[in-house]
C-alpha cells in the first residue's frame, strides 16, 4: 500500500493545492484522468472566451457603418480560430503536466478513482492512502431523459466548443449563460440559431429586467421560444426535429442541423464511492461542505464545483486558497462568499452581484433602486450604445443589497459594486466617489447617485 500525506483528486483548480502541498515538502499524488486545468481551461470559460472575442471582431467589422467607416467582412476562417484556441489551451495543459511530473513531492496520476475506504482510494488496481485528502472533481454537462435523446449524436458545450465547421443552423437546448454565449457565437459565425428554454425568459436567474431585455434583444438574432419545455427530439433527413410544448399544452416543433444540450451542470460525485469514504452529498450530488470546506468525513475536504458552493472559476480559485491554508498550512480559515461576482460574456454582456428584486421581494425586504442607461452617458453616446443599463438596489439606510447591469464592458464596471459590497460601502460612499470622465463607469456612478435620491 503507498502512503501519502496529501491525495488531491482532480485537476482543475485541484492542480494548485497539489502544487502547493508538494512545494511546503509533503508527499502528495496529484489524481486528473483527463488534461490539467480542468473545465475553465479546456471545456468552458478559457475556449469559449476566445470564441466570443473572435465572434466581437466579426460584429465589429459588421457594425462599421455605423461610425461611417466602409468595411467589408470577406470571410470567418472558423477552423483557424479553433485551431489556434485548441493549440494554445492543449499547450498549456501539457506544459503543466510536464511540469508536475518533475515536481519534487509530487506523483501525478492519470487514472480514474475511486475510495474503497475512509482516506483510501484504488488507483490502478493499488491500494493508496493518504493523511489528508482533497475532492475536486469538478462537473459536466446535465443530460436529461428527454425522449429520442439518446438516439441523435447531440452536441454538448464541451463538443461545441471545439466544432471546426459551424453548422448552418442549430437548436440549442437550454436559455441559460452556456446557451446564451455558445449561441451568441455561432449566430456570429453565421449559423442560424434557434433557443428553447422553459422558463419565461432567457437567463432567468438573472433580475427580471436584465432578463427581460436581454431577451428581447436575443431575439432580433435568433429564433427564440421561451415557456417551452422540450419533450421529444427526433433524427430527420435533413437534421434534428425538437418538440416542445407550453404549460397549457400547446406544441412546438423546431429543426436543425445539430442540437446543442445546454440545461446546465451536474457535479462528478456519482463515480468516486464517496459512501464507503464516509463522505456525504446533498440530494443534487454535491459534497457536502462546511465554512472550512471540510466534509463529514474527517481530514477530507471538498472544493469547486463538486462542492456545489458556488459554480464559478473565480469562486473555485478563492476555495483554492482557503484548501491551502487549511490542509497544507493546517489553519482554520473560513470561506466568505458573500458579494460573488457573476458574469455573462454574450453581447450585450450581463454582470450581477447579490440580491436581485425577486429575491428581496419574496423575503418581504423593503427596498429602494437607482437606475442609469447607457445612452445617457457621453461614452454611451460615443459608442452609440442604444440598449444598456445599470441597476441599484440598496436598502433605505444605504447599504448596497445587489447591483446588475446589461450593457458594454458591464463585466468590468461590475467591480467596483463588488469591491464596495464585500467591504460594506454605502451607496453614498460609492456615489460620493470621483469617476473619470467620459468613462463608462459614470453609468454606474449615476445608478447608485439615483439611489441615493429615493
Amino acid at each position: 500500500m503507498a502512503n501519502f500525506d496529501v491525495i488531491v483528486v482532480g485537476g482543475g483548480t485541484g492542480n494548485n493545492v497539489a502544487a502547493a502541498a508538494a512545494d511546503a515538502g509533503l508527499d502528495t499524488a496529484l489524481v486528473e484522468p483527463g488534461p490539467l486545468g480542468g473545465t475553465c481551461l479546456n471545456r468552458g470559460c478559457n475556449p469559449s472566451k476566445m470564441l466570443i472575442q473572435a465572434a466581437n471582431a466579426v460584429n465589429h467589422v459588421r457594425g462599421a457603418e455605423r461610425f461611417h467607416v466602409d468595411a467589408t467582412l470577406n470571410g470567418i476562417d472558423h477552423a483557424a480560430v479553433v485551431d489556434e484556441m485548441d493549440d494554445l489551451l492543449g499547450g498549456i495543459a501539457e506544459d503543466m503536466k510536464d511540469r508536475y511530473r518533475e515536481t519534487d513531492n509530487l506523483t501525478l496520476v492519470t487514472e480514474y478513482t475511486e475510495f474503497v475506504d475512509e482516506r483510501t482510494l484504488e488507483l490502478g488496481g493499488e491500494t493508496v492512502t493518504a493523511e489528508k485528502v482533497v475532492v475536486a472533481t469538478g462537473s459536466r454537462p446535465i443530460v436529461p431523459p428527454i425522449d429520442g435523446l439518446d438516439t441523435i449524436d447531440y452536441l454538448t458545450s464541451q463538443d461545441a466548443l471545439y466544432l471546426r465547421e459551424p453548422p448552418e443552423s442549430l437548436v440549442i437546448l437550454g436559455g441559460g449563460y452556456i446557451a446564451v454565449e455558445l449561441g451568441y457565437v455561432f449566430q456570429s459565425m453565421g449559423t442560424a440559431v434557434t433557443i428553447v428554454e422553459m422558463m419565461d425568459s432567457l437567463v432567468p436567474r438573472e433580475d427580471d429586467e436584465i432578463a427581460a431585455t436581454f431577451t428581447e434583444l436575443a431575439a432580433e438574432r435568433h429564433d427564440v421560444y421561451t415557456g417551452h419545455r422540450v419533450t421529444a427530439v427526433e433524427e430527420r433527413s435533413a437534421g434534428h426535429a425538437v418538440h416542445a410544448e407550453t404549460a397549457d399544452g400547446r406544441e412546438l416543433t423546431v429543426e436543425g442541423n445539430e442540437v446543442l444540450v445546454a440545461l446546465g451542470r451536474r457535479p462528478n460525485s456519482d463515480e468516486l464511492g464517496l459512501e464507503a469514504a464516509g463522505i456525504d452529498v446533498d440530494d443534487r450530488g454535491f459534497i457536502e461542505t462546511n465554512e472550512y470546506l471540510e466534509t463529514s468525513a474527517e481530514n477530507v475536504w471538498a472544493q469547486g464545483d463538486v462542492a456545489g458552493n458556488a459554480l464559478f472559476k473565480h469562486s473555485g480559485d478563492y476555495e483554492t486558497r482557503h484548501t491551502v491554508a487549511n490542509v497544507v498550512h493546517e489553519e482554520r480559515r473560513a470561506i466568505d462568499l458573500s458579494a460573488m461576482p457573476h458574469v455573462i460574456f454574450t453581447d450585450p454582456q450581463i454582470a450581477g452581484v447579490g440580491a436581485t428584486e425577486t429575491e428581496l421581494q419574496d423575503d418581504d425586504r423593503e427596498y429602494v433602486v437607482g437606475q442609469a442607461d447607457y445612452s445617457d452617458s457621453a461614452m454611451g453616446r460615443a459608442k452609440k450604445l442604444e440598449h444598456g443599463f445599470v441597476k441599484v438596489l440598496a436598502d433605505p439606510d444605504g447599504g448596497i443589497l445587489g447591483v446588475h447591469a446589461i450593457g458594454d464592458e458591464a463585466s468590468t464596471l461590475l467591480h467596483e459594486a463588488v469591491l464596495a459590497m464585500r467591504h460594506d460601502l454605502s451607496v453614498d460612499g460609492v456615489a460620493g466617489t470621483i469617476h473619470a470622465h467620459p468613462t463608462l463607469s459614470k453609468v454606474l456612478e449615476a445608478a447608485f447617485r439615483e439611489a441615493t435620491r429615493q
